[in-house]
């Protein structure tokens, strides 16, 4: 029986991997295992620990790695040490972490410097900021490479990866949006009292690199959706450096009518939040993956997505500067119109992720990892 120990750290993550993570805990060959850390963990963002109690699943560890707008070498120290010390006592077979947050690159570090394997989910894709350099970091202290697309093996290999590896797997969440079992946009709208006909969907978080600009850029932001004189759900940033300053001038949204706030929702009920909005607006990979699959339209703003929305076939997003002039145009430019794009998968990432655990050749891959050099002749690659 192997153990199979996931990492989470938010609400978005969980989202996306819980799919992957349900099919593990059914099977008889494999034993579940969950570190829970992040987000999860802070009252602010709605302690969405709970999710995993509601949704069933056991052998949970929970950890507190931050305080709200922690620093995050902090954040990914505390991870490290927590993590470090659970290891030595499960001992598992396989570490899973997902994405580019501060929580799966302290995973990696933990696999890496323990020879535990390291299964990195969703590897190989571009974004434009500090999130970036911690996606590719993880990338090269993991030893086995879940991805979305062939695009995405084509730069885990250009990191000098054994393509051996790398298993074009689809996004986990594609598996959730194409389902069946999403909730009606009655029940979300009767479960967090929302009471618009239209609206549109608000989900901004900070660029770390640019915190100087962030106290200037959202208020641009809000000054401009104030103006616009639209509905919108508003879903709080992520836990980043800078948090509290969107926080705070989300404040100025607190007695206004067109505005609901939430920490937190549940993936299902954002998904089918998101796929009736009239459109999407911020700088989340939401507004260019998931709102793409279902047509919705998407305003980027800034460059917090900037390497995504470049290599997307997506062709429903408008990237926008930080002004409230050019947020306007863009909200007030919107026709309804949807173009649906899924370069990420069928719905069945969980079915192929599980059939390449429990056919076991990933278990013979060596722990000792070695750059490998490729050279190109066209798209094709050469040792």
């Amino acid at each position: 029986m192997k153990k199979i120990l996931f990492l989470t750290g938010t609400r978005a993550d969980y989202g996306k991997i819980k799919s992957l993570m349900r099919k593990v805990d059914n099977s008889p060959n494999l034993e579940l295992y969950i570190f829970v850390t992040g987000m999860h963990m802070l009252s602010t963002y709605g302690s969405t620990w709970k999710e995993l109690d509601k949704d069933g699943f056991q052998n949970k560890y929970h950890f507190v790695n931050q305080q709200q707008n922690s620093k995050m070498d902090m954040a990914l120290s505390n991870t490290i040490l927590g993590l470090s010390n659970y290891v030595h006592e499960l001992k598992p077979d396989l570490i899973v972490v997902h994405g580019d947050r501060l929580e799966a690159l302290g995973g990696a570090i933990v696999g890496a410097f323990n020879n535990i394997k390291v299964a990195h989910i969703e590897g190989g894709e571009v974004s434009g900021t500090i999130d970036e350099s911690i996606r590719h970091s993880i990338t090269k202290l993991s030893h086995i490479h879940f991805v979305s697309n062939d695009e995405a093996k084509k730069r885990i290999i250009q990191l000098g990866e054994r393509e051996e590896s790398i298993f074009v797997i689809g996004s986990p969440d594609i598996d959730v949006m194409l389902s069946n079992d999403l909730p009606s946009i009655e029940q979300v709208k009767e479960r967090y009292e929302i009471s618009f006909d239209q609206f549109s969907v608000l989900m901004y978080h900070p660029v770390t690199t640019q915190v100087n600009m962030l106290q200037r850029n959202v208020q641009q932001l809000i000054d401009a959706l104030i103006e616009s004189d639209g509905n919108y759900v508003v879903i709080y940033p992520n836990n980043d450096e800078g948090s509290n300053i969107i926080l705070n001038e989300y404040q100025r949204l607190n007695n206004n009518t067109r505005f609901k706030l939430f920490p937190s929702m549940r993936f299902e009920y954002f998904l089918t939040l998101l796929k009736h909005c009239d459109f999407i607006i911020g700088n989340s990979s939401a507004g260019i993956r998931e709102a793409g699959v279902y047509g919705v339209p998407s305003i980027d703003i800034g460059t917090r997505q900037l390497g995504r929305y470049d290599t997307t076939k997506n062709q429903t997003i408008t990237p926008v500067e930080e002004s409230k002039e050019s947020i306007l145009k863009a909200i007030f430019k919107q026709d309804g119109l949807r173009v649906f794009s899924n370069e990420f998968g069928d719905g069945n990432s969980d079915d192929k992720f599980l059939a390449i655990l429990e056919e076991g050749k990933i278990w013979d891959i060596d722990v000792q990892k070695r750059f490998i050099d490729y050279y190109y002749t066209g798209d094709k690659a050469y040792v």
